[in-house]
Formats: structure tokens, sequence, C-alpha cells
């Protein structure tokens, strides 16, 4: 059995039904009728020689996994329908999904309809079941998936049932040791009931199961004989999964239910130290190079359903969204050819060929000038439209895209103000052509805090605080944190107002610059003061408007104490100080 994949969080914008992907801004086309009669699907053939019909016609998974919302179905399926798409596939069926059964009937395309286990998901899901003891949450599903199975069984855009997603490998957040053993049993062999009463009311669609790992099939193999095929998730690793069913020695063809480009847990770190994204020309390549494998199982491997048909424009949709806010990207041509569409009149997207960060990409001073240089060209001729935006998933986990100022400096080179809090930033260039198309680029650039000129007179000298945290975290946080020259450690005080922190000099000195690197608990309001005895303070600087990172205070202030007091916090934390610089 081959070994699981690192743990790094799987998915970056997995979404767990059907619809909950934001919509973008494709035209509509008029819905033709749908048909009146569900559809017979069956896994015909033998061993070796498998394939997909429907009634009674040879039917390869040509699919894509769905984003948009349900209310959006009439939308974006017939574009779907024009790349080649004959089926998408969802992670959850319930009361709401008629209206995209109906859809895609009309629209002529199939839905893979999945019904969410926990812990689905892999690496970084929760909600952890005990499949051998919660004899409630298996008789609850047990009662709802062969209900909607019931209800949608005579629907014709249903192709076939999917239960769970990436659970096996996903029951190592919750288990280990000769436990995750027996709860992975536990699980599949629960698998395998619902697939015989899903069988039980819907005799004419098969029922699979999807994991994250071919390393999951031996599970299946073992404690799930009812379900008719099987289903995998793999990415950069899809190519070896014909090799891994061989060896297997498995006695069912499978379906690829989620593959494409390498993700962030398969990649290489770059020089920041974070996974290094695929551009879009290699993304581009990733689904070509998934479909040719997936293809090249003959008679085992009966189609995929790649990721993502998603039109969210964050982290996770500019990995993996073909349309991220609804405009088209390499990798949707891409899809488009391997699937038979036809892209002979299509105005392609630009093509970025070099993104590159002016200067040390791994130490950008906080909010100072940063230029990027871009190449880029439209194959069409088209002219190019630029747009810089930064995320912080490295620094707070936010998957958020954020639009930034720019001057175009002439040749492709875009200057920019670097982000203000201290960290690895990801930088994005978005190249649009005025056609509905984008190329997007990203690097990575490290910000630290600018270094002023001068000696840092609070290095190393006592400090005291009005409270800290003893122990939450990677506390206890004492006063002496924000004084150590260590950026990786922190003062961190209670979660009221005020608080203060101060260090002492050792005797009374001028000062002309205060440096304060605040972690994400940062001070909306604060005060710098100084003081000859510790008990008479004077105001050399107020603040009123704070918004965290790194605040650079030119001020004026001689005394032995300098003391910085926060009046009101910018979080419902409390203040955080990395560092606290007093410099001469």
């Amino acid at each position: 059995m081959t070994p699981p994949p690192r743990t790094r969080a799987r998915r970056l914008a997995a979404p767990l039904t059907a619809g909950v992907l934001a919509a973008g801004a494709l035209t509509a086309l008029p819905a033709a009728q749908a048909h009146a009669a569900g559809s017979v699907v069956k896994v015909t053939g033998g061993q070796g020689d498998w394939q997909l019909t429907v009634d009674g016609k040879p039917y390869q998974v040509k699919g894509l996994t769905w984003g948009p919302s349900i209310a959006d179905a009439d939308r974006y399926l017939p574009d779907l329908k024009s790349m080649g798409v004959n089926t998408i596939r969802t992670w959850g069926t319930d009361a709401g999904s008629k209206p995209l059964f109906d859809s895609a009937a009309a629209h002529g395309i199939k839905v893979i309809a999945g019904f969410w286990l926990q812990p689905g998901g892999g690496p970084g899901s929760g909600g952890c079941v005990n499949y051998l003891t919660d004899t409630a949450y298996k008789n609850q599903m047990l009662d709802e998936f062969p209900k909607w199975a019931q209800t949608y069984k005579d629907n014709p855009g249903v192709l076939m049932w999917d239960v769970g997603n990436e659970s096996v490998l996903g029951l190592q957040n919750c288990y280990s040791g000769t436990e995750l053993e027996r709860q992975r049993d536990a699980y599949t062999a629960f698998v395998n009931d619902v697939a015989k009463r899903i069988h039980a009311v819907d005799p004419a669609h098969p029922v699979t199961s999807t994991d994250a790992w071919v390393g999951a099939w031996p599970y299946f193999k073992r404690n799930a004989p009812d379900l008719d095929l099987y289903a995998v998730n793999s990415y950069n690793a899809v190519c070896d999964v014909k090799s891994a069913w061989a060896q297997g020695g498995y006695s069912k063809p499978y379906i690829v239910t989620e593959t494409g480009p390498a993700g962030e847990w398969e990649v290489p770190d770059d020089a920041n130290g974070v996974p290094l994204e695929p551009g879009d020309r290699a993304k581009a390549d990733g689904y070509t190079r998934a479909w040719d494998c997936v293809t090249g199982h003959r008679g085992v491997a009966l189609g995929a359903t790649m990721f993502h048909y998603g039109t969210e424009y964050d982290f996770g949709g500019i990995w993996f969204n073909l349309l991220p806010a609804g405009q088209r990207r390499l990798s949707y041509y891409a899809v488009k050819k391997a699937y038979g569409g036809d892209t002979s009149h299509d105005n392609t997207p630009p093509v970025v060929s070099a993104f590159t960060v002016e200067g040390d990409a791994g130490r950008v001073p906080a909010g100072r000038d940063l230029t990027l240089a871009v190449r880029a060209a439209d194959p069409d001729g088209d002219p190019l439209s630029y747009e810089v935006l930064d995320n912080s998933m490295y620094v707070d986990n936010s998957k958020e895209l954020t639009p930034l100022p720019f001057t175009d400096l002439g040749g492709g080179r875009l200057r920019v103000t670097a982000p203000d809090r201290p960290g690895v930033w990801k930088m994005y260039v978005k190249v649009t052509d005025g056609h509905g198309n984008v190329g997007v680029e990203t690097r990575s650039v490290r910000v630290v805090p600018p270094t002023p000129d001068g000696t840092n007179l609070a290095l190393g000298k006592p400090a005291t605080a009005s409270s800290y945290q003893t122990g939450y975290g990677d506390c206890p946080c004492p006063a002496g944190n924000a004084v150590d020259g260590d950026q990786k450690t922190r003062w961190a005080s209670d979660w009221s107002d005020p608080q203060w922190i101060q260090v002492d000099l050792g005797a009374r000195t001028a000062f002309r610059h205060v440096q304060l690197l605040w972690e994400a608990s940062y001070a909306k309001a604060y005060t710098v003061r100084t003081s000859d005895d510790g008990q008479n303070w004077r105001t050399v600087r107020t603040v009123r408007d704070g918004d965290g990172g790194v605040d650079d205070l030119d001020v004026t202030g001689t005394g032995r104490y300098v003391r910085v007091e926060g009046t009101a916090r910018g979080t419902g934390w409390g203040y955080s100080l990395y560092e606290f610089g007093v410099y001469g």
C-alpha cells in the first residue's frame, strides 16, 4: 500500500456541496427542454475491458467539478457543453439539488452526485466520527442518502452516486495506529452498507466512493464489494494511478474525480519557504497531462472530472479555477481542447512569460516601494491591461486577494507599495485582453521591517508591562520578548484596555525614532511616552488610526523610560508586539 501524501491541507478551495462557490460573469444561453425520464447507467464488460454505458451507449466521463451556485446552472452549463464537457461532479446532494439536475439534463450533461461523509476532505478536515460505535450518525446517513437517491433516481441528469470524499485519508486526523486501521475498515464497510441501500432503491445508477489516494483502495477492495467502481482524487500523481491499480490486483474500474496541475501539497518550496505555485502554462499542461494519463488506461479508467469549474477569485481560485472572476485562462482552453471542444475560433488568453521582483525578494522593506517586472504578450495581438494584487495566506491564512494601486513605469515594470506587515506574502499580476481572458502569475516576497538608522537603544534592556499572557498558544509572552531582537517572539497583554509596555534604557537618553512591529493583535490607538523616573510621563506621539504591521515613528524624546500605552485594541484580543525598538 502506498503511503499517504504529506498532511498539508489538501484542498485550497474545496467546496462541500454543489453550490458553494460564487458565480462569475458568463452570458446565459436559453436552456433546452429537459428529458422526461432517467437514464440507465451501467458498468459493463470484464476485467481490464470495462466501459460505462448510458442507455446502452458507451460513455466516457469528460467532466469538471462544479463550482457556481445552483441558481446559475443555466448560465454556465452551456459554456461547459461548448467545452466538450459531458459530466459535472458535486460534493453534496439534498433537497436543493433538483434545479442542477434538471438544468444538466436540459443541456445534455450528467451529474456525479456526491454524498458528504465526515471527516471529508482529507488532511486538514474535521468532523471526526467513530465508525465503530456511532450508530446514530451512521443510521442518519443510511436513511438520508438513499432518500435522495430515491428522490432523484428518475432524473435524467443523474449519472452515478459518489459516497464520501477523502475520508479514508482524513481519518488520520482523528485516529492513529491500530485504531486508525480499525476505523478505516469500519468506514469503508459503512460505505458498502450505503451502497447496498442505494442499489436497493436505485438499481439503474452505479455507486462509487472517492478518496484522496490510491492507498485507500485496499480498504474498499476488502470491505466494499458492492461499489460498482472506485474513484480517486489525484493531481500531480495522477499518472501513477495506472500502475497502482495494476499492482493492487483490483477487479473494478475507476474514475478520477479530481485532477489537474500540481497542488500546494505537491510542489517544492520557493526561496521564501512557501509552496512554489506553477505558472499558467504549467497549469494548463497539467490538465493536458492528466487527461492523457486517464485516457491512457484503456478499459479501466472510465474518465475524469477535473478540478475546477469555479469562479472564485482568491488564493485557491487562482491556483485551480478555470474561470477566476469569470475570466478564462490557459487552463480553460487546455481542458476544452482535451475534451474535443471547438477551439478554432477562440480568442485566447495573454501569456505571462516572466514575472520577477526587482531587488531581493527575500528582504522587502515593509511599506516601501516595490517594483515588479512583467513580460506578457497576447497571441491574438490584443492590447493588455494590468492589475497587481497581494495575498497574506502565509501571514494570517487569509484567502483574499487585495488589489493594489500601482504606477506603470513602462517596459512591463510596475511599482507598488509593499505590504506593511512582515512575513511572506504572495504578489499577483493579472493581465487581461478585453475579451474575457486572463493570464495570472504569482511570486512570493518576504516582507521585513525597514532597518532604521542608528542604534536600537532598547535591545536587550529591561522591559515591563501592565500584564502579559502566561500560557496561551506560543506564550508565555512577557515584556522582554519585545526587546530581544527576535521577530518570532512577542509580548502579549491581557484582553482589555488600557495596557502598556515600557523599556528601561538605563539612563536619561535622547532618541529620535520608535519602531513597533505588531503581531496580528495590534493597537488601533496608542501613545508613546517618556519619563525620567518612571512616574511622571511626557507624551511624544499619539496614534489614533493604527492598522498594525510596522509602525515607524519619527519622534523627539529624551528620558530613561519609554512606554507604549495602548488605549484601543484593533482586535478582540489583547495587544501583541514582536519588537519594540527605540533608536538614537
